[in-house]
């Protein structure tokens, strides 16, 4: 038998606010310099070309181009390929055709 009343009201009723992580830039997307790609606790996803990391290991793009991901074992690696206009197609840093950017964006 309880020698006390179920009383936990007062103890509950807290919750912290959302931190809003994860991908905020996708493969394929077009970026400028200092736009956020991810934020993260940790390093689940690794800087590669053109990417900075921030202290709160947030990766930001260094220069104007397009994401790349691309599987480095079990870790992700994003990379900025860096669009030059006169090139119809986007090669990343692995020499594998990615895609055909002028079909993705007609503008």
């Amino acid at each position: 038998m309880a020698h006390k009343k179920g009383a936990g009201s007062t103890k509950n009723g807290r919750d912290s606010k959302s931190k809003r992580l994860g991908v905020k830039c996708f493969h394929g997307h077009k970026v400028q310099a200092g736009n956020i790609l991810i934020r993260q606790r940790g390093v689940s996803f690794e800087p590669g070309k053109n990417v900075g990391i921030g202290r709160d290991y947030t990766l930001y793009a260094c220069v104007e181009g397009v994401v790349s991901f691309k599987k480095k074992k079990k870790k992700t690696c994003i990379s900025i390929v860096e669009f030059d206009e006169s090139t119809k197609s986007v090669y990343n840093y692995f020499d594998e055709l990615e895609f055909n950017y002028k079909k993705m964006f007609p503008n």
